[in-house]
């Protein structure tokens, strides 16, 4: 069985802007693996959409499948800046606080996780719940670092952790 997205089969459409967005996306990273794995990526969130796609018709494939593999991009580098961060953060803990590269490999799969999290949410109640988990700021206090109400920060703070426990994570 072929998937048809309005009436063009996405190995068409592959076949069609494979090329091209293979070489958009090397101009925009230094790695050919890493753009072909963007494209497979792209490609794999075209089929799994394509129910939406079925009521709506497709005229401007290219831009489509841009802003797909925009998203896929930025989520790229987000990742990069965590993995970073991590490394820097392993780097100076003491020898003996540094973790196996199978627990390092766990805790940073929790921070991508928890990182991803923390961007659904608006700034305010991100500062909020960094400061509350991380910086041990009471809510009277991030209310005055936000300059809101006690009940504003309470609000926040709340908002997060639900949000966390919603996903089965929390600090």
């Amino acid at each position: 069985m072929t998937l048809v997205i309005n009436d063009c089969p996405a190995e068409k459409l592959f076949i069609e802007h494979n090329s091209w967005l293979r070489c958009w996306l090397l101009s925009r990273l230094e790695c050919s693996y890493q753009a072909e794995d963007l494209v497979q990526d792209t490609f794999v969130r075209v089929i799994r959409r394509r129910e939406q796609l079925r009521h709506a018709p497709l005229y401007e494939p290219k831009a489509y499948l841009v802003t797909i593999a925009r998203g896929l991009l930025t989520d790229h580098w987000r990742r990069k800046e965590l993995e970073q961060a991590w490394k820097e953060t392993l780097a100076h803990l003491p020898e003996e606080a540094v973790p196996s590269p199978e627990i390092r490999l766990a805790l940073f799969e929790v921070l991508t996780e928890i990182d991803e999290i923390l961007d659904t949410l608006k700034p305010s109640v991100r500062r909020a719940f960094i400061w509350s988990q991380l910086e041990g700021y009471s809510c009277r206090r991030i209310a005055e670092e936000l300059d809101v109400s006690l009940s504003t920060a309470e609000r926040y703070v709340a908002k997060a952790l639900r949000r966390c426990y919603d996903l089965r994570f929390c600090l």
